[in-house]
């Protein structure tokens, strides 16, 4: 499957209790079908004193959310769009925005 949604997108969520937040994808779980993505759906978790944490107690973290609840924003206006895909005339595939036509990757 081709993958729609990477690392570093920025994304609109579309349903849910964060539905209407933008945010950057810090993390794609393929095998779930499932997006991290900065900011949303915060889940608090009791967290043991460690290296990472060394003071302990209940931290926010970004749980996963389905992909299917996020769409990609446009490049040109900011608005959610679908993706599609195309080929360069170097031969690159690349990932364009079905709704400007802009390509969104770098």
């Amino acid at each position: 499957m081709a993958a729609k949604i990477k690392k570093g997108d920025k994304v609109i969520v579309l349903a849910g209790r964060d539905k209407g937040k933008q945010g950057e994808v810090l993390k794609v779980l393929p095998s779930e079908n499932r997006v991290v993505v900065q900011g949303v759906m915060m889940a608090r978790r009791h967290q043991k004193a460690g290296p990472r944490h060394p003071e302990g107690g209940i931290v926010s973290i970004e749980a996963p959310l389905a992909v299917s609840n996020v769409a990609h924003l446009d490049p040109k206006d900011g608005k959610p769009t679908r993706v599609g895909f195309k080929f360069l005339e170097d031969g690159r595939k690349v990932r364009f925005a079905k709704r400007s036509g802009e390509i969104i990757d770098r």
